[in-house]
């Protein structure tokens, strides 16, 4: 993963801001393109969104077939209308000036044997057990204050739905991507 430039980057913050306010406003989603070669090729992404500290939104993909750009604005809308955890409290346009944009431009994921490898705040992990995934960004372990052990936990039993424990299970699948985070 090629690290963003200042242009690019400022070009993601707009981008997602555009959605979110026409999201939030009902108004139709805005007419996007990006002339940025940077933008253009494929990738996933996570769109997050905070008030005052406080998740208010966070949903993205791990790969997606449009270039980047039309991604962001995919899950910059679904962030702010779409994440079940805020189904009954969904930002309001009162708020619009007060929410803090996060977006997480994600590596392709990689298969790892040694889950205890990880190294917390780089990595993020992706667990996968039957029909049950889960998966937590690198900067949860940090903005949390983690340890390995209790995110790979916390992934298992909290998104995978699984025993806090699967991930020390070899029919558990577990795989680590990186993030460059654009923030506001």
């Amino acid at each position: 993963m090629t690290a963003l430039g200042e242009t690019s980057r400022a070009e993601i913050l707009r981008i997602a801001r555009e959605c979110l306010v026409a999201a939030v406003r009902g108004e139709p989603e805005p007419r996007i393109s990006s002339e940025d070669p940077a933008l253009g090729g494929e990738g996933g992404c996570f769109v997050t969104y905070k008030t005052g500290g406080m998740l208010r939104g966070c949903i993205g993909c791990f790969e997606s077939p449009a270039p980047l750009y039309r991604t962001v604005a995919e899950y910059a809308r679904a962030s702010a209308l779409s994440d079940p955890r805020f189904s009954g409290n969904r930002i309001s346009p009162d708020e619009l000036d007060d929410v803090h944009i996060e977006v997480s431009v994600l590596s392709p994921r990689e298969s790892i044997q040694d889950p205890l490898s990880i190294e917390l705040g780089v990595h993020g992990i992706y667990v996968q057990r039957g029909g049950r995934s889960g998966c937590f960004l690198p900067q949860v372990a940090t903005d949390h204050g983690m340890s390995k052990e209790q995110f790979l936990s916390e992934c298992c039993a909290g998104k995978a739905g699984l025993s806090p424990d699967a991930w020390r299970d070899p029919e558990t699948e577990v795989q680590v991507f990186t993030a460059e985070i654009v923030a506001e």
